[in-house]
């Protein structure tokens, strides 16, 4: 043994065992960006918008390329996220995802009990009062978090006028912008908890309506717009309502740059103080962008969400797939993409199992760690079924009918219960859901169907819009 490696075994013994325990914890930043479209940053393929800081994160880890929401809504989708539990799981048991019981134990309580220091930032829409808030919910700090899904505005005041508890609760100054500031609230929490293990949690209200980019991001990304060849007519109209069949929102285009500018300022903090090799950065979404309306509704769109088929509301690929991006310092390697599926409920065992900690299967009761697929296990999830149901039917919102659906392996069987109708695609051949092979394939759909029906009888789900 040198005389370093003497002195620095000294020097460790003298330390309390608690600090030494701590210096050794992976921090954690989950970065939740809201209705982002899986093709809306540059490294899946958009024409239109600017992500380098995003493209730059999936450059340094890993993009997985079939990651799914556990609802293609808001609210459930969050609440699979933070609770491990899928939406209809607890709607079985008489709970509302949008008010979710403080009995639930959350990835935030579950890390707080481990000594993490935990900050909340952003959309959380998971409660109507204080207790259901992240502050409630094992959060040691809630920037702007509450009952509200939107602000009304992404510049001061943020009100909105729903009275809804949420992003109006900050004093902001004139010209300030909500995505800058959650990111500054985020930034200052790093530095004060720099020397400690810390979870947290930026849950930005964009890219959600109201679409409201920066003025001179917006005026860019105009010239930008008219100097793209657009192919063919704006809109669709057809089974899946009206969609947007273009990225040609400035806008939004804009909304989207700035939040790949608030992962940058996170991942500079992380580098400057050099703590970026002992940080683990997860960024996701909580569903496919919002590409579809009812065919006669005059909303504004967003985005569009192609080749995938359809968006938010809606149980295909495009209002189901979201972009994931997983940076583990010393495990991910560099610059790659895995296909191999994970779904909503799957980050908060994952997380537990990344800081090596204990899993919580009866509270993540529906996640499973997706760990093994990040260190390169052939085939992980490939035999598993995924299962989704939405009996929101907001038609004229997002175009979408009532439908469930399961996945496994490559086929996914969807069941459209009010028009007693079922579709069958191959998502490795088929992204696009474009060939149905529900009658070429009868004896794998009756198979996915008998699957489908006893897990929506387990789940207590209803066949039928009442």
């Amino acid at each position: 043994m040198n005389r370093f490696s003497i002195v620095l075994l000294a020097l460790l013994s003298s330390l309390p065992p608690t600090l030494i325990k701590a210096a050794s914890k992976m921090n954690v930043v989950f970065f939740l960006v809201d209705d982002f479209g899986y093709h809306d940053i540059s490294a899946t393929g958009s024409p239109l918008y600017e992500t380098p800081r995003i493209d730059e994160l999936a450059e340094s880890g890993v993009l997985l390329t079939q990651a799914h929401s556990a609802y293609p809504r808001c609210v459930p989708s969050r609440f699979a996220m933070i609770s491990g539990v899928h939406p209809s799981r607890a709607a079985s048991v008489g709970e509302s995802p949008g008010n979710m019981s403080p009995d639930r134990v959350t990835i935030a309580e579950a890390l707080k009990e481990q000594g993490y220091a935990t900050f909340f930032a952003g959309k959380w829409h998971l409660g109507k009062e204080a207790a259901r808030h992240p502050q409630g919910q094992g959060f040691d700090i809630n920037i702007a978090g509450g009952s509200a899904g939107a602000p009304g505005s992404y510049f001061p005041p943020y009100d909105n006028s729903k009275k809804l508890t949420g992003p109006e609760t900050l004093q902001a100054p004139e010209g300030e912008y909500l995505t800058d500031r959650l990111t500054t609230e985020t930034v200052q929490f790093i530095e004060a908890k720099r020397e400690d293990p810390f979870f947290v949690y930026l849950s930005h209200y964009a890219v959600h309506t109201p679409i409201q980019g920066k003025a001179n991001k917006t005026a860019r990304y105009e010239k930008k717009i008219h100097s793209i060849d657009y192919e063919g007519s704006e809109y669709n109209i057809g089974a899946d309502g009206r969609e947007l069949r273009h990225q040609n929102n400035p806008r939004y285009a804009a909304m989207v740059e700035s939040v790949d500018e608030s992962l940058g300022r996170i991942l500079d903090t992380l580098k400057r103080l050099k703590i970026d090799d002992k940080t683990i950065v997860i960024l996701t979404s909580d569903h496919g962008g919002l590409s579809n309306s009812g065919p006669e509704s005059k909303r504004e769109l967003a985005t569009s969400n192609l080749p995938l088929r359809a968006g938010k509301g809606h149980i295909y690929q495009g209002g189901l797939r979201v972009p994931v991006i997983v940076h583990w310092p010393g495990v991910t390697k560099s610059g790659s993409r895995t296909d191999f599926p994970i779904t909503g409920m799957d980050y908060y065992p994952t997380i537990l199992e990344m800081l090596e900690l204990p899993l919580r299967p009866d509270d993540h009761i529906d996640g499973v760690s997706f760990v093994p697929g990040l260190k390169g296990k052939q085939n992980f999830n490939s035999k598993r079924a995924f299962f989704w149901y939405s009996d929101a039917g907001r038609r004229d919102s997002t175009g979408d009918l009532n439908a469930a659906a399961i996945r496994r392996g490559p086929y996914k069987l969807l069941q459209f219960f009010n028009e007693d109708r079922l579709e069958l695609y191959n998502l490795k051949t088929d992204p696009g859901e474009t060939q149905n092979l529900v009658l070429r394939k009868a004896e794998l759909r009756d198979s996915l169907l008998a699957e489908l029906l006893d897990w929506k009888q387990a789940m207590k789900v209803r066949d039928k819009e009442q």
